[in-house]
């Protein structure tokens, strides 16, 4: 009796399988659709933003134009007190706007979630509408009402704050009055997003355990809250670095901010490269701003995890 050994049945590539097409076809789908929103942000941002920080390295002709060249010049100069004060200013009022919108943002959140859920809506909406008006709109409003002879002068006047007319504008007082403004809106709704998911037992129990007004923020509430306060922060001191109009024009200019420092560089000195060089620093405070709230963000989110 023999043995017969069958001989091993050739092997062949496997044929690409029906999975891998599908993916290559959805591959090619998302590609398709990103690609308008690709290179729409490629012509707009991209490009521009790489031509703004080129220039910040480039010389300035004595007719406002760019030579060319490669230079430090730009950013030295920057280091002179002049603009490191600005610079200081605008950090500055960056974070006691971001502080007191933070403040007035929690209160009126914890007012709306206290609220009827029918007429949250319509408080949303009251806060909402007056900034679909055009920004330099609104800001010309409070133009007129702080202006001499304004109401807002003829109500310190009859309580007898001032001592005849007060000069609101200009001002730095105005200045702030008008940032505040400005950005109390995007400080309100990520901060009443969170605690409108917060359930009014928790603070109630709270009392009930013998927990003031006082404790039942500190202790309960402002925890819970803290990821919509970082996003308030964020969305509210990121963008104040670089307002212009406000302080032009409620505060007459007499204390710039980053913004109003790269217009003037770019207009009256006529300096595009400093200008530019202005511009890519306020962009670095801006991406290093962004940085320290996300990794606050991430501590918080590892902490309660």
């Amino acid at each position: 009796m023999t043995d017969t050994a069958t001989a091993p049945a050739p092997v062949t590539a496997p044929a690409a399988t029906p999975v891998r097409r599908s993916g290559l076809r959805h591959t090619a789908v998302t590609v398709a659709l990103l690609a308008p929103a690709g290179l729409t942000i490629a012509a707009l941002v991209l490009a521009p933003l790489t031509l703004v920080v080129r220039n910040s390295f480039a010389a300035a002709d004595p007719y406002g134009g760019i030579r060319g060249g490669f230079t430090l010049a730009n950013y030295q100069a920057l280091l002179d007190p002049v603009y490191l004060k600005v610079f200081g200013y605008s950090l500055g009022m960056a974070a006691l706007n971001t502080v007191v919108c933070l403040v007035l943002g929690y209160v009126v959140s914890y007012y709306l979630a206290g609220r009827p859920p029918q007429r949250q809506g319509l408080l949303l909406l009251l806060i909402v509408v007056p900034f679909w008006t055009d920004f330099l709109v609104r800001t010309f409003a409070w133009i007129n009402l702080l202006s001499p002879g304004g109401p807002v002068n003829g109500l310190t006047d009859a309580i007898g704050l001032t001592d005849g007319p007060a000069h609101w504008i200009p001002s730095q007082g105005a200045s702030f009055v008008g940032l505040v403004y400005a950005f109390l809106p995007t400080a309100i709704f990520p901060v009443y997003a969170v605690l409108r998911g917060v359930d009014p037992a928790l603070g109630e129990a709270a009392r009930d355990l013998g927990c003031g007004w006082w404790g039942v923020h500190t202790k309960v509430l402002l925890p819970m809250v803290r990821p919509g306060l970082l996003a308030a922060a964020l969305l509210t001191f990121v963008p104040t670095l670089g307002v212009f109009v406000i302080p032009v024009l409620l505060g007459g200019g007499k204390n710039e901010l980053v913004g109003n420092l790269i217009v003037t560089l770019y207009t009256e000195f006529r300096n595009q490269p400093m200008g530019a060089a202005a511009s890519v620093v306020l962009l670095a405070l801006m991406i290093a701003s962004i940085a320290v709230f996300g990794t606050a963000a991430g501590r918080l989110r590892r902490k309660t995890s």
